[in-house]
């Protein structure tokens, strides 16, 4: 069982001010879109009816409050599992096999996986299944949802593996120096999935294709000779086999670097809002924002892996968890868990970070397509169709969103273009 201590104290205020805050944080969004939901917008007047605007604020209240109650589930699973005496019993059934090190920790973090993974089913599926369902996106069959996550945890199973087995291996041999080894191996293998997702994963979900309208393709090929850039890299995925939901991405990196756009988005917008869409991909993709993402990451990892390595050993910490000697995997679990709230606090850096890039590419596409009402035309039926929240408290944005509300993003193309004809 865990003592009582300073730093058992200290973990829980902490815990707590992160589960209150974050659950306090979605009440005042919800609240403020109750207050404001039902006042139509400047820049989507003409554009959404009232009938429109009460379904996106109810589907945002109700996807809110049940992810409230999702995260207060796993809040409240997180704490059993230190408080309870759970994992000094688990550990030490794990020693009790006298195994090698670094197949009990892969054991140790495996089992406590596939744990959270089952947990967690009945959540994946209420909300595919009822909520998704209930506003018209989800369009995934019971047997393409089974399919989807017996793939998702065989991959997950390879990378994890992967991933820890080599941390624990350099943990095991290079005592003094494997954060620095750790790192370098994590920059690595995140660099190597960025660079095979786009071919070797998320092919095993959908299926990527050029774009088949000759038009919009003949289009295509012209604004990325604008760039430079060929039309290879530029596909349709079959997204509305499970969603309505529409979207474009960009992924990958070197001669993997593609933008994605879902057919459901092909489908319901102009060939100019699906251009000025493209336009904005390319906009990252020009901008590097993938590759200066990697870099902050990277350097943080670097920073996060250096105080792991300097806490590791520290007998306090596995004293006040309950546990009579140091084991180092577990030590990885309870320092992941310490650092946690500490993390979840700085999310405001990394939305600020994102909502700059998301401008940059809002500007990049303007400057493309010579104009900005296909782009504030694609991003009002982006909110349409997607029902997207038009009312989020300003704080609730600033701390969570990577994109600038859709209204502030509206209002801001809508400036440019009257900059540009005056």
């Amino acid at each position: 069982m865990p003592h009582w201590n300073a730093l058992l104290i200290a973990f829980l205020i902490a815990f707590a001010s992160c589960s209150i805050f974050r659950w306090t944080l979605t009440q005042i969004n919800v609240r403020h879109l109750r207050r404001h939901g039902h006042e139509i917008p400047e820049g989507f007047r003409g554009d959404i009816d009232e009938a429109t605007l009460s379904r996106m604020s109810d589907y945002t209240a109700e996807s809110s409050r049940f992810g409230s109650i999702e995260h207060v589930f796993d809040d409240v699973i997180t704490l059993v599992i230190l408080l309870s005496g759970f994992l000094p019993w688990f550990s030490g059934i794990i020693l009790s096999w006298q195994l090698q090190f670094i197949l009990s920790g892969l054991i140790f973090f495996g089992i406590l996986a596939l744990i959270s993974g089952m947990l967690n089913i009945p959540f994946s599926l209420y909300s595919t299944f009822v909520i998704e369902k209930k506003y018209g996106f989800s369009t995934i069959t019971l047997r393409l949802w089974i399919t989807d996550f017996i793939k998702s945890l065989f991959i997950s199973a390879i990378m994890m593996g992967i991933l820890l087995g080599a941390f624990l291996s350099l943990i095991h041999y290079a005592r003094t120096t494997w954060w620095l080894w750790v790192w370098l191996f994590f920059s690595a293998f995140q660099l190597l999935m960025v660079w095979l997702y786009p071919v070797l994963i998320a092919p095993l979900f959908n299926k990527f294709e050029p774009v088949k309208d000759e038009t919009l393709k003949e289009a295509i090929v012209n604004l990325m000779a604008k760039v430079g850039l060929k039309t290879e890299g530029v596909y349709q995925i079959d997204a509305g086999k499970r969603s309505r939901h529409t979207n474009a991405y960009f992924t990958g990196l070197g001669k993997t670097k593609r933008i994605v756009l879902y057919d459901t988005l092909l489908s319901s917008h102009t060939p100019d809002e699906i251009l000025s869409v493209l336009a904005h991909e390319i906009g990252h993709w020009k901008k590097r924002h993938i590759l200066k993402q990697l870099v902050f990451t990277e350097t943080a990892s670097l920073a996060v892996f250096y105080l792991i390595y300097r806490l590791s050993d520290w007998p306090l910490l596995y004293h006040t968890f309950g546990f009579e000697q140091a084991i180092p995997y577990v030590g990885l679990l309870l320092l992941a868990a310490i650092i946690g709230p500490v993390a979840f606090f700085v999310t405001p850096l990394g939305s600020v970070v994102m909502r700059k890039f998301e401008r940059e590419a809002d500007d990049f596409s303007f400057d493309l397509m010579g104009t900005a009402i296909p782009m504030a035309g694609a991003l009002k039926r982006l909110a349409k169709d997607n029902l997207a929240n038009l009312h989020p408290h300003p704080f609730y944005a600033w701390f969570y969103y990577s994109h600038p509300p859709l209204t502030e993003r509206i209002a801001r193309l809508q400036q440019m273009e009257t900059a540009r004809r005056s």
